[in-house]
């Protein structure tokens, strides 16, 4: 059996899928540390463990951290490989919004192909790690922070600037405001941003969010609110990178 591995590793985490033809058969994830190497390192020796090595696969390196796979039989963009993995999960037609650590990507496909693609800047509001440096902040992890944006409202974020955002809030927790309210800002700064980049694009019919925020029914709730379309997801819209970039690498000859 010759087993097509797609391993996506991003600023904050390493998806890998390992699917036979359509096939998924295993997905696992890993955080990518400090070094996208010996992340890389880490991938090759679980996939070793569960009898997977270069001999009988084909793999596809995609995200931040594609380069860093010497092991990878191809390196592809990260678009290209949400946009695949997302057609896989919801069909030919859709906008794909995937908001990852880096960067947040929105991409309309058109026919199952690219029609077109935005990304925001790496230091704005709508990014994984915008997120995770306002959870700090407020002393909580970003699952918490999620549950209490929820619970709040009335505070709105209004730097777009990673650095700047991070001094309004702690002006915010330093004049007393509730910490539920001020996640409430955190997180719809994100939404706002997301829904800026989504209009970009016109309308579509479907929307499809990947990437580690997919988990969070709040976050879908918001953006569908938000876009006036349902945002949906799969449970495995996490691996979307992961899986498209395995899909892709049914087409390496060896």
């Amino acid at each position: 059996m010759i087993y097509q591995v797609g391993i996506d590793i991003g600023s904050t985490a390493a998806k890998v899928a390992v699917i036979k033809d359509t096939d998924i058969l295993e997905t696992f994830v890993l955080p990518t540390g400090w070094s996208s190497i010996d992340t890389a390192k880490s991938i090759k020796k679980r996939l070793n463990s569960i009898g997977i090595e270069e001999s009988n696969s084909k793999i596809v390196a995609t995200g931040y951290g594609r380069v860093s796979v010497p092991f990878a039989d191809k390196t592809i963009t990260e678009i290209t490989c949400h946009a695949v993995g997302a057609k896989h999960f919801i069909g030919d037609n859709t906008t794909v919004i995937d908001i990852g650590g880096q960067d947040t990507k929105v991409i309309s496909l058109e026919g199952g192909v690219v029609k077109d693609f935005t990304m925001n800047d790496k230091c704005s509001a709508g990014t994984g790690k915008f997120i995770e440096v306002m959870s700090n902040s407020l002393g909580v992890d970003i699952d918490t922070l999620i549950l209490l944006a929820r619970k709040g409202g009335g505070v709105e974020i209004t730097s777009m600037c990673t650095v700047f955002a991070e001094s309004e809030v702690i002006s915010l927790i330093g004049r007393g405001e509730k910490r539920e309210n001020i996640a409430f800002g955190v997180v719809d700064s994100v939404i706002k941003k997301v829904n800026s980049l989504c209009s970009k694009h016109g309308d579509s019919e479907t929307y499809f969010l990947t990437g580690g925020l997919s988990r969070n029914l709040y976050i879908l709730e918001e953006l569908s609110k938000a876009i006036g379309k349902k945002v949906v997801t799969h449970e495995l819209g996490r691996y979307a990178g992961a899986i498209g970039a395995a899909i892709l690498a049914k087409k390496i000859k060896k």
